[in-house]
């Protein structure tokens, strides 16, 4: 009778140990999801979370920026630098998708890309208030004709669209394009 109580006793013990491991497995998982959401965006200060958020619309930012880099010179393509949720740098499609630091950039380029992220930012709206002016200030003096042409062409289209976009240039030809010209 004693090892018989004994037996149920433990038969039971069994049984809620098993219970027990499935609520602790349960658990665990929630625990693992909290974690890893922690992991991303918690700290005290809420940087951890800034920079996640920021990360977001830089991804979009570049989503965006690399069509009108691909309009403009389809050459490059901008990345972010792994393991560096704010930083970017250039894949150059002619040297084998070789990726490299914005700074190696010569002068033209980097007008190019820092135009392409200036029109794709112009594009990203705050809900309803899309950014319809762009203004630019210079550096199209370091570009070659070529490029010179695709970019005037790019801010053309754009006008067309509806947009409106002045630029500061001392650059010759560039009032040509222009609809409207302030001499200063």
């Amino acid at each position: 009778a004693q090892s018989q109580a004994a037996l149920e006793r433990d038969a039971q013990m069994r049984r809620t140990h098993a219970v027990i491991g499935r609520e602790i497995a349960e658990q665990d998982a929630v625990l693992t999801h909290w974690k890893v959401l922690d992991d991303l965006i918690g700290s005290a200060d809420g940087k951890k979370f800034r920079i996640f958020a920021q990360s977001l619309t830089l991804e979009a930012l570049l989503v965006r920026a690399n069509h009108q880099l691909e309009a403009l010179e389809p050459r490059y393509r901008l990345v972010r630098v792994p393991g560096h949720h704010l930083e970017l740098q250039i894949v150059d499609r002619h040297m084998g998708d070789e990726v490299r630091p914005l700074s190696s950039l010569s002068g033209g380029e980097t007008f190019l890309a820092s135009l392409a992220l200036a029109l794709a930012l112009s594009a990203l709206s705050a809900g309803d208030t899309p950014v319809e002016s762009l203004f630019i200030d210079e550096g199209f003096g370091t570009l070659d004709r070529n490029t010179l042409g695709k970019a005037l062409d790019l801010l053309e289209s754009l006008q067309g669209e509806g947009r409106q976009i002045g630029i500061i240039s001392h650059v010759p030809g560039i009032d040509e394009k222009a609809g409207a010209v302030v001499r200063v």
